[in-house]
C-alpha cells in the first residue's frame, strides 16, 4: 500500500475550518441518536473503515444497542428504526448516493412528514459533512481507531 499524505498537517487551517463545522452540528436540531446513525450509514455506503469504526464507537458510547447497530446497513428490513429514524436513513442515502436523475419528490415527501423544515436543513448540512469526512479518510486511508484516543472514543470498550 502506498503511504499517503497526511491531509490535517498539509491544510491545518482548513482541517481546523472543517472540524468547527462538524462540531457546530453537534447543536443542530437533529438528535445525537439520529445524527449517529446517519454517520454509520453514509460511511457504509462511502466504505469508509476509519468513520464507520469511529461512529460506531461513539453510538455505543452515546448508549446505541448493538442490534440496533448490526441492523443500520438493513434498516429497511429491520423493525427497530422508528418512522422519523427512517426518513433520515433515506435522506442520508439519497443524499449520498445521489441517483442521475436526483432526489425523488417521493422521497421528499416521505422525509418531510416526520422532519420539519429546520431538521431538514440540519440533516442535510450532517450529510455533507459525514460524506466529505468519508472522502478525505478513503481517499488518503486513514487507518480505523488511529484517532480514538483523541476523539475520546477509546472509552466504548469496543478496541
Amino acid at each position: 500500500m502506498t503511504q499517503r499524505i497526511d491531509y490535517q498537517k498539509q491544510s491545518p487551517e482548513l482541517f481546523k475550518k472543517f472540524v468547527a463545522f462538524s462540531l457546530a452540528l453537534q447543536d443542530s436540531a437533529i438528535e445525537t441518536s439520529i445524527r449517529d446513525l446517519v454517520d454509520i450509514r453514509a460511511s457504509q455506503i462511502n466504505g469508509c473503515t476509519f468513520c464507520v469504526d469511529m461512529h460506531v464507537k461513539e453510538a455505543t458510547q452515546h448508549g446505541e444497542r448493538a442490534l440496533r447497530l448490526h441492523h443500520v446497513a438493513v434498516w429497511r428490513e429491520s423493525t427497530l428504526f422508528s418512522p422519523r429514524e427512517r426518513a433520515a436513513l433515506a435522506w442520508t442515502e439519497a443524499l449520498t448516493s445521489i441517483p442521475a436523475t436526483g432526489v425523488s419528490d417521493e422521497i421528499y415527501v416521505r422525509v418531510r412528514e416526520q422532519l420539519s423544515e429546520k431538521e431538514l436543513s440540519d440533516l442535510t448540512f450532517l450529510v455533507m459533512s459525514i460524506n466529505a469526512w468519508n472522502r478525505v479518510n478513503v481517499g488518503f486511508q486513514v487507518p480505523p481507531g488511529i484517532y480514538d484516543k483523541a476523539f475520546g472514543v477509546d472509552k466504548s470498550g469496543l478496541a
